[in-house]
Order: structure tokens, then C-alpha cells, then sequence
């Protein structure tokens, strides 16, 4: 019995030391910080005007709002004369460009499908014309959303323009 016991008792120690290289290697590999792009402060400030360039050029008032790399709020400049409700809607239509990775419009076309429409039910995603994602070098790094305008499309369009004037330093 004892003999037993102790071929138990090594086998254990030795699962541990090879879990405890294992974790080891994770802690340090952990410790490393992420390297992330995001929407800065200044490429926010430009979206927006370039946002509201092309509405105020196009006759509409809306509300333009920026969510980073999580979907997070990052900025919102509610226009005047806009409707109580095109706040949250501009914030709920950058959080799809960003979480879907696709514009917002996208989003509604693939969820008319009865296939793919259960995607609608992803919280705080909506299937209108507005929010588009703002990407660099591929990757969705933030997303735009605008409101107000007379249809998704003319708010798609304006989105598009302000994500135009930093086109640049997206490459």
C-alpha cells in the first residue's frame, strides 16, 4: 500500500512541476502589454467635422457619435436642432459598424435575410443606414455613427466623409 502511495505521490509531483512550467511561461507571456490601435482624440475631432461638413453641405442636421476599439462611447457632438433620440441611435449604429465590422446598412441587408436574422438580436445593434467602421490597415478600430439625416443611406454618406478627412492616417 505504502509503495502505492508513494508512485501516486511522485506522479502528482511531477503533473505539478510540469503544470508549473506551463503557468510560468503563461504569467510571463501575460505580463506583456497589448499593442492596440485606437481612435485617437484628434481623429475623432476630424471625423466629426468632416461629418458635419458634408451634412451641413447636404442641408441636415445630425448628431455624429465615435466609439473606439471596444464600442466604447469615445465622442458625441449632438447637433442643433436634432431629435432627443438621434443620440442614441448614432451611438447604437457606430457600436454595429464596430461589432460587425461591416457598415450598419451591411448589417441590415445580410439580417433581411430570415437566415441571419437573429443577428438583430445582439444587443444594442440596429439594422438602419448610419454607422460605419472606421478600420486601419484592416482592422476595425472604432466606428462612426450619424443621425438625423432623412434616411440611413444620407447618413451613411455623411459618416463616409468625415471617416475621408483621415483616411491617411489610417493607412
Amino acid at each position: 500500500m505504502n509503495r502505492i502511495s508513494n508512485r501516486l505521490a511522485g506522479a502528482a509531483l511531477g503533473f505539478l512541476a510540469v503544470a508549473g512550467t506551463g503557468t510560468a511561461q503563461a504569467q510571463a507571456q501575460a505580463q506583456a502589454p497589448q499593442a492596440q490601435r485606437n481612435v485617437s482624440m484628434r481623429m475623432a475631432q476630424a471625423i466629426i467635422d468632416g461629418v458635419l461638413e458634408q451634412c451641413a453641405k447636404d442641408g441636415y442636421r445630425v448628431t455624429v457619435v465615435i466609439v473606439d476599439s471596444a464600442g466604447q462611447l469615445h465622442s458625441a457632438l449632438r447637433g442643433d436642432g436634432t431629435a432627443p433620440h438621434t443620440m442614441e441611435f448614432a451611438r447604437r449604429k457606430a457600436y454595429t459598424a464596430r461589432t460587425r465590422n461591416q457598415t450598419s446598412l451591411e448589417f441590415m441587408k445580410v439580417t433581411d435575410d430570415p437566415a441571419n436574422a437573429y443577428l438583430r438580436q445582439i444587443p444594442d445593434t440596429v439594422a438602419v443606414g448610419g454607422g460605419v467602421p472606421i478600420r486601419s490597415g484592416g482592422v476595425a478600430i472604432g466606428g462612426v455613427g450619424v443621425s438625423g439625416a432623412p434616411g440611413g443611406d444620407k447618413d451613411e454618406v455623411c459618416a463616409n466623409a468625415g471617416i475621408a478627412k483621415v483616411a491617411e492616417a489610417l493607412k
